[in-house]
């Protein structure tokens, strides 16, 4: 997915997101895979802003923690939410889906 990620996001222009891009995806279909279960979705929206979407069937609605720094894992949605613009998550038919958006320009 990474690298799928990372073509799109190249041939539409948008190459200085694609780190950051790749990170957010990576943390968010990790999250889907290991909580939520198969089948995970992804869809990269480019609009007024980056929008990226990842589902899966689960309902269980993700949750920021704090993680202690003991902890192995749990960091992951806290990263999220301060590499995008905004973040959420909405309930469908077949799961949920969490969604990221980030700025189209490059921030100095």
């Amino acid at each position: 997915m990474r690298r799928q990620v990372a073509d799109r996001l190249t041939s539409w222009g948008l190459e200085h997101l694609v780190f950051t891009t790749e990170l957010i995806v990576s943390e968010l279909v990790t999250n889907a895979i290991r909580y939520g279960g198969a089948p995970v979705g992804l869809r990269l929206i480019r609009d007024q802003r980056l929008i990226c979407e990842v589902s899966d069937p689960s309902q269980t609605q993700p949750h920021l923690r704090r993680a202690r720094w003991t902890d192995v894992g749990g960091r992951g949605l806290v990263l999220v939410a301060q590499l995008t613009h905004r973040w959420g998550s909405r309930y469908t038919v077949a799961g949920k889906t969490i969604w990221t958006e980030q700025p189209l320009e490059e921030v100095p």
